[in-house]
C-alpha cells in the first residue's frame, strides 16, 4: 500500500539541451528524478546537475 504524505516525485530536465538548436547537442535531453516536500517547497525546483550529452554541469528545472 502506498504512503500518503507531502513528498512527491518530480522530474528535472536540462534547460540548455532543450533550447539548443545545434545538431551535435540535440542528441538527447538530460532528465533526473527526485523527491520534494510539497509543503516546504511550493515553487518549482531548480538544481545544477551533470548533463552527460553536453559533458558539463547545467541547470535542470522541474517539469510537469
Amino acid at each position: 500500500m502506498a504512503k500518503k504524505g507531502t513528498r512527491v516525485v518530480v522530474t528535472l530536465e536540462c534547460t540548455e539541451a532543450r533550447k539548443s538548436t545545434d545538431p551535435k547537442r540535440s542528441n538527447g535531453v538530460s532528465r533526473y528524478t527526485t523527491e520534494k516536500n510539497r509543503r516546504n517547497t511550493t515553487e518549482r525546483l531548480e538544481l545544477k546537475k551533470f548533463n552527460p550529452h553536453l559533458n558539463r554541469m547545467t541547470i535542470h528545472k522541474e517539469i510537469k
